[in-house]
């Protein structure tokens, strides 16, 4: 195994600002602050990326110790379930939910675009994974009249169906790739367009045929407003949350696999504290 790392300082956050409730407990790792040796330096959390797993279970353990809480890492799989964290990580999911303190919801993103929720009695919270296919809804195993329940519509409806209104949420977008670095095909746009024809507005034409840049926070913004969350906050497609343009701040799926063959995952995470 690799020679660890010793860690360059505490974890790296990224500030969360919105204006949750008190009892709202909202963060987001970047890549430094850990022990883990190239092409995952240092701040890995994921276990599924090829490092060495005493790096991983040693920077969640210093996320753990940072944060005065453990986090809850799922099984991510680019789809639709959501997890209510009472009944455990019970299997495969991009989104999870919580009422209890202490129970952290947590994605891991290195591209994808990670959408933290909360109501606004500080009674709820969740996050979500949301790459284009689960955004969009993009899964074979969907039946047709389920195409455009993507993940965040499979997030707001869980919180729905706990009592939650769309009008109490506000959300939060983190750190994802940015629309000057998003390129896709005509297949990531009619997965979007088919079902929302409005979402067009966030694709504009690449130099190649048949490509297109892709404004992913923006297709994020266009779901939720739909869905009646209308307080959304972070990320608003401008370079600085770019995760492919900041290789010291971010890891990226996209700009590291291809030169490296992997890279690490970074965290975003919100929780309920002990009533204030």
């Amino acid at each position: 195994m690799s020679q660890l790392n010793n860690p360059s300082g505490p974890p790296g956050l990224w500030p969360v600002q919105w204006p949750a409730h008190p009892r709202v407990r909202a963060c987001m790792t970047v890549r430094s602050g850990g022990v883990s040796a190239a092409p995952w330096d240092s701040f890995n959390l994921a276990e599924h990326v090829g490092d060495d797993p005493r790096a991983v279970s040693a920077n969640r353990a210093l996320l753990a110790e940072c944060l005065g809480v453990a986090p809850l890492f799922m099984a991510q799989v680019h789809g639709v379930t959501v997890l209510d964290l009472a009944q455990g990580l019970t299997g495969p999911a991009d989104a999870c939910l919580s009422a209890s303190p202490d129970q952290v919801c947590t994605v891991m993103v290195a591209d994808c675009l990670p959408v933290l929720l909360a109501d606004r009695q500080g009674r709820w919270v969740g996050a979500a994974h949301a790459g284009w296919r689960g955004l969009a809804g993009a899964l074979p195993d969907l039946a047709p009249a389920e195409a455009n329940a993507g993940v965040l519509e499979a997030l707001v409806q869980a919180l729905g169906q706990r009592g939650v209104q769309p009008q109490d949420l506000m959300a939060w977008l983190g750190p994802c790739i940015g629309p000057e670095q998003f390129e896709v095909g005509d297949e990531v746009r009619a997965a979007f367009c088919t079902t929302v024809p409005d979402a067009a507005l966030h694709f504009r034409p690449a130099d190649r045929e048949g490509h297109w840049w892709a404004d992913l926070p923006a297709l994020a913004r266009q779901r939720l407003q739909a869905l009646g969350v209308t307080a959304i906050f972070g990320n608003d497609g401008g370079a600085s949350w770019c995760t492919v343009s900041q290789p010291s701040l971010f890891f990226s799926h996209r700009r590291d696999s291809r030169v490296h063959g992997s890279t690490g995952r970074m965290a975003a995470m919100v929780w309920l504290a002990e009533d204030c």
